[in-house]
């Protein structure tokens, strides 16, 4: 699929290639789909999924070394965490 989704079927599809592509340590590939899971959740304003695939960015970062990247992820999934509403924090 060339075009970034907007559907939420769509996005499932693509969490669960994110998803499969973590048991299997494929991290690069994980990171490409968890990241348009992200460009998907921003276009749809969605900040609790924004929160929530920022995190799972960092924790692929994370297992591939890129400190510095994982950061930054987890900085952005932190974002807004103090609402009760959010899934991190």
């Amino acid at each position: 699929m060339n075009t970034q989704p907007t559907d939420i079927v769509s996005l499932r599809m693509f969490h669960c290639r994110a998803a499969s592509a973590v048991q299997g340590a494929q991290y690069h590939l994980a990171v490409m789909h968890y990241r348009t899971c992200l460009e998907s959740a921003e276009r749809r304003e969605d900040a609790q999924a924004m929160r929530f695939f920022a995190l799972k960015l960092s924790e692929c970062y994370a297992q591939m070394g890129l400190c510095d990247k994982a950061m930054q992820f987890r900085l952005l999934a932190t974002e807004g965490s103090e609402h009760p509403d959010g899934l991190v924090g």
